[in-house]
């Protein structure tokens, strides 16, 4: 069974951060290149699964729809 999964792609200075949504746990993917580091995600989330089982991924009721991404102010 072949899901989709949102991920999350952060460009840094120094690289590329992937990490999954609706995934229960901590999964992260690195990469020099936004490619290499949707790679290492994808191949992270498929770890995570075979390691944890069906159970780590949301269940499809409560499954992410849509991401936004916004700022907040901080204080301080």
């Amino acid at each position: 069974m072949q899901r989709q999964i949102k991920v999350i792609v952060e460009k840094h200075p120094d690289g590329y951060v992937a990490y999954p949504l609706g995934i229960k746990g901590v999964v992260i993917g690195q990469g020099d290149s936004y490619k290499e580091a949707l790679e290492d995600v994808q191949s992270a989330i498929s770890f995570h699964v075979e390691t944890f089982g069906p159970d780590a991924l949301v269940d499809s009721e409560s499954r992410i729809v849509e991401v936004f991404v916004a700022e907040a102010n901080m204080q301080g």
